[in-house]
């Protein structure tokens, strides 16, 4: 299956999570309620072959271990949806782990450390390379010995599909297979969805819902609230490039950075590019004089205020074809932040 070379932000946004990062480590976890949580994105676990998209294992270990410091809540994904959804508070500093593609470390070495720290999981599974055998990967074995100690099964298509670039006609029957083979290997179809390398439309999305996921992710940064558009929800991704303690503490913290009227409102881009992005930020949220937007392309952006609330992300040149991920980061206080991410995919590629 194809894979892109890791997407890096600028020097000076790593900078500043790390010099967060250094301020947050004396923070006294709170325990009050709150209505957000971060959901973390992992591939493989300790195959330095493929470092864009695995953990190192130590790092993995200081991970799991800055978990059980003290003041996180790490819960089932299912469970912080549904409260979500509900309008029920969460704990603060509450935390959902996901793997994606179904790849054999997971069983290894990635759940055998969960389950030792009383850490659930869930794993979003692409089925046709299970059933293919191939290398690298889960069996179906391995992955009824995953549900029976727990661990949540999303689906993730069979063939690991580039949905945004495929026609409806194909998504229908990747979907129908994935479908298919979990119901005939595991007694049923998983109700949450993560998009193939987090690439989406208003149109795929719309065909998701449609084929009876509640819940769907893609793989742009930002925390999860209960203004988040669930059939596209944001998780921050953790490989070699961002795997380090001081990045992933951040990322745990973080706040939901509350935006509406967010535009283009369809995340693919074929037309009127490079795209008028624009959002307006929630009332209530002050500094806004400190916000800061990253783009994962290196072309140059800027970020223009007009008026109290309403932001422009203007940019300097069209976007390349394939994905571009917006961040957008405002220092809150007590080593936390506020995110906000986006992603877009231009075709052509």
């Amino acid at each position: 299956m194809r894979r892109r070379p890791p997407e890096t932000f600028p020097a000076i946004c790593i900078a500043a999570l790390a010099l967060a990062a250094v301020i947050a480590a004396g923070f006294a976890h709170a325990a009050a309620a709150a209505d957000s949580a971060v959901v973390f994105l992992y591939h493989r676990f300790g195959e330095s072959q493929y470092p864009a998209t695995s953990i190192r294992l130590d790092e993995f270990d200081a991970e799991i271990a800055e978990l059980k410091s003290g003041g996180y809540h790490v819960m089932p994904v299912p469970e912080i949806l549904a409260a979500l959804k509900d309008g029920r508070p969460l704990p603060d500093f509450a935390v959902g782990l996901t793997v994606d593609d179904g790849y054999e470390s997971v069983a290894t070495e990635a759940w055998p450390r969960l389950k030792a720290a009383g850490f659930p999981l869930t794993v979003f599974v692409a089925t046709d390379p299970i059933d293919r055998g191939f290398h690298g990967y889960m069996t179906w074995d391995q992955i009824r010995a995953l549900v029976r100690d727990g661990v949540t099964i999303g689906a993730h298509t069979a063939s690991h599909l580039h949905m945004a670039d495929a026609s409806a006609g194909k998504i229908a029957d990747d979907i129908a297979r994935s479908n298919a083979r979990f119901k005939a290997e595991l007694g049923f179809v998983p109700e949450i969805f993560a998009y193939p390398y987090g690439e989406t439309s208003l149109a795929v999305q719309a065909q998701v819902k449609d084929s009876g996921y509640r819940f769907a992710f893609g793989q742009h940064s930002g925390v999860i609230s209960r203004d988040s558009d669930f059939l596209d929800l944001p998780r921050f991704a953790l490989n070699e490039h961002y795997g380090s303690a001081d990045t992933f503490r951040v990322r745990a913290r973080a706040l939901p950075l509350p935006v509406r009227d967010f535009t283009p409102a369809d995340p693919l881009i074929t037309s009127d590019n490079p795209p008028a992005i624009g959002f307006t930020v929630g009332a209530g949220v002050t500094g806004l004089e400190k916000l800061a937007c990253y783009g994962s392309q290196r072309e140059g952006l800027a970020v223009k205020r007009l008026g109290a609330n309403r932001f422009e992300v203007r940019l300097a040149a069209p976007l390349a074809p394939g994905r571009f991920r917006l961040n957008c980061t405002l220092p809150e206080g007590e080593g936390r932040f506020r995110w906000f991410g986006a992603a877009f995919y231009v075709p052509g590629r």
